[in-house]
């Protein structure tokens, strides 16, 4: 990601910074002269610019390696640090010292990063009923604890919040007939972080009701663990949890475990979500008449991925019903391993189990291994299913493999669909104008973050070897919480090997974008987006249309977002394309909207047959060219006009 000039850069801006703490003084009448010549020069990006700064930086650098004197890109140059002079040059030093950690929320708050802030634990004590509205960011730890009856209500808890991160520790341990309500709890948040540890501990009686949990939010993180355990006839409702969300995981570890007579029902759980991920480990471990159901889990769903292991395991007449689960969902996965192992005189029932619009894989490994008097039953099962070592006393299979996802697909037409968002991918042949066409959500979903200053970049560690340092700067937690799971994700992703024909790198500074662009493209540049998101979810009408270089075949280089406290882009070059320019026009008034670019994609013949792009136009790969718009804050370079 650092080109060789690092050393000489980091040497001449360290003089600099130096200058600046000695002989701030005598320095200022240059500043000015500075400012005055860049003003002279017509140079409408950050004219006054202050050349100390991150910005000011940026902006020499642009000029130094771009060999053309077109407009600088506002909307890049406004993503560079907004620390000032003498913030850069303090929090430079702290990274030079490996103290960034101990000032992290300052730091945080001054480069516009995205940190999860450290929460201290409250031990309040409530002796009556409690409801909590419009709050956010708390830890309760012992809260509950020892109640007898009475109800805590979270109504509108962190709702709309940027990154709510609230943990539940020992909450109503060794309560007695204490109900806890969860309604509207995070909804419509972004990058979400909640744990309940222990929750419901050697309780008895009483309710766990969540409903219009965490509907609506962007890379939800929750995480339950021990949750009711050693509980007596404790219940826990779960509906509408999840909705509409967008990625992330639910991670449910000892969940019930030696509970006695604790039912659970996940109703309308993670409805028509978007790459959601479950995972069920020792769930109702040692329990005794359990009563789990799942109805309409995952129904309308994009590719879940839900992993059920060691479920049930060494219960006792536990009851365990999938009614409608992933019923119309896109592909996705299910995985169950040892599920009621050991257990005795389980009832399991699968019904309606799989429907997916296009297959998805179900493996069952060990599934009911020395378990006695089990009865299972597969009703209106799914296709493309794997079953290993699988207990064959008491299972029957009653219209197994009837409704295949090509039938499904036959009785509601374009409803198969309903995943690949309308306009999202179009043929070259749309790009006239006077066409009308659907807009997709163009709009950025990503928390607002900013670049770190090169040379701070290079004094923080980028690699999954040192994870463990970069964890312990950003206060990453354990394994499984957001912030760790966003770090190893994303450099994950940065050390993958490239696709065939592909050229990539992420980069976390806009010098360091720009060496990767004009290593591809060569020094006469330009960078394009799309305008604004005007437009978005709605048809609209093409106007004037420009090919970019003529309309020729050429090479680009994109740029996307990935998932990090500061920003971070996965760049790569794309060959064999063809980049237009486009107004956007109201359908209704004709007048122009928005400005768009769009990128066209001529060889897909390396891309996958289940890409999207395919399932909306009706192709396979290497058959047709693929277009798609630059969606806001993502941008492409390509040699200039």
């Amino acid at each position: 990601m650092v080109p060789s000039t690092k050393q000489i850069h980091q040497q001449s801006h360290s003089s600099l910074l130096s200058l600046t703490n000695k002989m701030h003084s005598i320095l200022f009448p240059l500043f000015l002269i500075f400012t005055v010549r860049m003003e002279a020069g017509g140079e409408s990006s950050g004219a006054g610019e202050n050349p100390f700064t991150p910005k000011g930086y940026v902006m020499r650098y642009w000029k130094k390696q771009i060999s053309n004197d077109l407009p600088k890109p506002l909307f890049l140059l406004n993503k560079a640090s907004p620390l000032d002079s003498v913030q850069f040059a303090a929090f430079s030093k702290l990274a030079d010292q490996n103290s960034l950690s101990t000032h992290l929320p300052e730091f945080c708050a001054k480069a516009n990063l995205l940190c999860f802030p450290d929460l201290t634990p409250s031990l309040e004590k409530h002796d009556g009923d409690v409801n909590f509205a419009a709050y956010n960011d708390r830890n309760f730890t012992n809260y509950g604890s020892g109640r007898l009856g009475g109800v805590d209500s979270f109504k509108s808890y962190a709702d709309g919040e940027n990154i709510p991160v609230n943990t539940f520790r020992r909450y109503s341990r060794d309560s007695a007939g204490h109900n806890d309500k969860f309604n509207s709890y995070a909804s419509n948040g972004n990058v979400p972080d909640q744990s309940f540890n222990t929750y419901g501990t050697t309780a008895t009686g009483g309710v766990g009701d969540f409903r219009n949990y965490n509907n609506e939010v962007n890379v939800p993180n929750l995480r339950f663990t021990s949750y009711t355990d050693n509980g007596n006839g404790r219940e826990q409702d779960f509906t509408s949890y999840s909705d509409d969300g967008n990625s992330g995981d639910q991670k449910f570890t000892n969940y019930g475990k030696n509970a006695n007579g604790a039912p659970n029902a996940f109703t309308s759980y993670g409805k028509e979500s978007n790459v959601i991920g479950s995972t069920f480990t020792n769930y109702g471990e040692s329990g005794n008449g359990a009563n789990d159901s799942f109805t309409s889990y995952g129904t309308d769903t994009n590719v879940p991925e839900n992993t059920f292991k060691n479920y049930g395991t060494d219960n006792n007449v536990p009851v365990e019903t999938f009614k409608s689960y992933r019923d119309r969902s896109n592909a996705g996965d299910d995985n169950f391993q040892t599920y009621g192992k050991g257990s005795n005189a389980a009832t399991v029932d699968f019904e309606n189990y799989g429907q997916s619009f296009n297959e998805g894989t179900d493996k069952f490994s060990t599934y009911g291994k020395d378990a006695s008097g089990e009865t299972v039953g597969f009703k209106i099962y799914g296709v493309n299913n794997t079953f290993k070592e699988y207990t064959k006393k008491g299972v029957t299979f009653a219209r197994y493999n009837e409704s295949t996802s090509a039938t499904l697909a036959a009785e509601n037409g374009k409803n198969v669909n309903k995943w690949v968002e309308p306009g999202k991918f179009f043929r070259e042949e749309m790009l006239k104008g006077g066409n009308v066409m659907p807009m997709p959500d163009i709009r950025d979903k990503m928390p607002k973050r900013s670049f770190l200053p090169r040379i701070i970049l290079s004094k923080l560690p980028f690699s999954t070897s040192k994870l463990g340092e970069l964890k312990k700067i950003f206060h990453a937690g354990d394994d499984d919480s957001s912030m760790a799971k966003m770090l190893a994700d994303s450099l994950s992703e940065c050390e993958r090997a490239p696709s065939p024909g592909e050229t990539k790198r992420c980069v976390a500074s806009i010098e360091d974008m720009i060496d990767f662009a004009t290593s591809v493209l060569g020094r006469n540049v330009v960078v394009r987006t799309t305008e604004s998101t005007r437009g978005y979810n709605s048809n609209i009408i093409i106007g004037k249309v420009k090919g970019i270089n003529g309309g020729k075949v050429t090479k680009s280089v994109s740029c996307h977002q990935s998932l990090f406290p500061y920003l971070l882009y996965y760049c790569h070059s794309v060959p064999k394309v063809r980049v237009y320019e486009a107004d956007i026009l109201d359908p209704n008034s004709k007048s122009k909207i928005n400005h768009g670019v769009a990128i066209c994609h001529l060889d897909t013949s390396s891309w996958s047959p289940d890409h999207g792009a395919f399932i909306a136009l009706g192709s396979v790969p290497g058959k047709i060219e693929v277009c798609h718009w630059i969606f806001e804050n993502d941008m492409t370079w390509t040699i200039g006009d």
